[in-house]
Formats: C-alpha cells, sequence, structure tokens
C-alpha cells in the first residue's frame, strides 16, 4: 500500500484480522479467474499493507517479458501485455482501489509498481510457499511492518 499505510485490517497473535477493506482485497483476489481464465491461484495472503500470492499461468505463452510481445495491440506505454502477470495485477489494485475509494477516504491505495519472481522449481514453490503461510506469525520481523 502507498506509504506502507495499513489498509487490509491488523494482525493479532500472529493472524490477520482483515477489515471491510481486507474483506474486499480478499475478494478480488479470489475473482482474479473470473476475469483472467489463464490466471490459477496458490498461496496468498492479505496483510495490513500488502499482498503476497502465487499465480500459475497457463495455456497461454504471454507471461509477461518484454522480449516476446505478442501481435495483440497493447498500451505502448506502460507495455501491459494482455493476460500478464502485471495485467492480472494491475486488474486487481484497480478493483480494490475502486472499492476502497468509494468507501473510506483513502484516496491513494497503492504504491507504484510491484515485485514479481518466477518460480522456477519445486524447491523455490515450496520455500516461497512457506514464507506467505508463516509471513502474519512473523509480522513483527517484516520489512513492511507497521504498527
Amino acid at each position: 500500500c502507498q506509504d506502507r499505510a495499513c489498509l487490509f485490517g491488523i494482525v493479532v497473535d500472529g493472524e490477520m484480522i482483515m477489515n471491510d477493506a481486507g474483506k474486499m482485497a480478499d475478494k478480488c483476489w479470489m475473482e482474479i479467474p473470473k476475469h483472467f481464465p489463464n490466471a490459477v491461484l496458490h498461496e496468498y495472503v492479505i496483510m495490513p499493507n500488502h499482498v503476497h500470492g502465487i499465480i500459475e499461468l497457463v495455456n497461454d505463452t504471454n507471461v509477461g517479458a518484454e522480449n516476446f510481445l505478442p501481435l495483440q495491440q497493447h498500451n505502448q506505454f506502460q507495455k501491459i501485455i494482455p493476460h500478464s502477470i502485471g495485467s492480472i495485477v494491475r486488474g486487481y489494485k484497480i478493483g480494490v482501489t475502486k472499492w476502497i475509494r468509494q468507501n473510506t477516504d483513502v484516496y491513494n491505495v497503492w504504491q507504484r509498481n510491484f515485485h514479481e519472481h518466477i518460480i522456477r522449481n519445486e524447491q523455490s514453490y515450496q520455500t516461497i510457499s512457506k514464507y506467505i503461510n508463516d509471513n502474519p506469525a512473523k509480522w513483527a520481523e517484516d520489512k513492511f511492518y507497521q504498527k
């Protein structure tokens, strides 16, 4: 979230307690496959001021790499490739932002951009899954921690 603002709830005794905005962020996450049929959701967690999640892209060669631009039209300024991780995250952020702007006094919801990592093997998948699942319990040590 912008300025690491805790918009989605709080962590109490290692458990994430979502407020209404957090519940909407969760709902929007779960609806990603409705809008992007090539997306398969795996582990994820809504934290007070950020989201971690694993998204698998299937039956689509457009994974977001700039060297492999598709023949379809895309935004020449933002380089958003349809059905890519970038377009999925963009759509997710738009959905959450729309709800927050309509239901709170917060206007700037997200920081610019996002961090992505390609999972290349089972060991990496297990490590990242564990990190996501353990994130609420380790909130006080998290680099995004805010009281």
